[in-house]
């Protein structure tokens, strides 16, 4: 009898059918995420599984987000629209813009303020989950 592939050859073609099956579940179009609140950021959670979530922030100019924490969590801040000012801790400010990466690991703080004249806009990438906050506000 001849058989075509290993189990695992086979396993990838299953997972890659899965997978194709919930592209609508895993492709997002930021201009549909995006929102803004003329009171404060606004926080858009656009997917959250137990491993990990991603969010929008947006923020009109003079908006912040806290100085933080996550005991147990990484986050990557990309940066997608406007100018910012971001804040590593510890009295440090860092100017930020459109195409900059900012990494955070577990225990290091991060905050951001819109200091530009225009709409500031990033994406948030988290885990592992559940994810902590612990503020570092004065």
């Amino acid at each position: 009898m001849e058989t075509r592939g290993s189990i695992s050859e086979m396993e990838a073609i299953e997972v890659t059918q899965s997978n194709q099956s919930k592209i609508k579940e895993r492709l997002f179009k930021l201009e549909e995420v995006i929102q803004f609140d003329p009171e404060a950021g606004k926080k858009t959670i656009f997917y959250e599984t137990a491993f990990m979530a991603g969010a929008v922030w947006c923020l009109e100019p003079g908006q912040k987000v806290v100085n933080h924490s996550h005991s147990t969590s990484d986050d990557i801040w990309i940066c997608v629209q406007g100018t910012g000012t971001f804040y590593p801790g510890f009295g440090e400010e860092v100017e930020i813009t459109k195409g900059d990466i900012i990494f955070s690991e577990r225990g290091q703080q991060h905050g951001m303020v819109n200091t530009g004249n225009e709409h500031f806009v990033f994406v948030g990438v988290a885990g592992p989950m559940p994810m902590d906050f612990i503020s570092h506000e004065e």
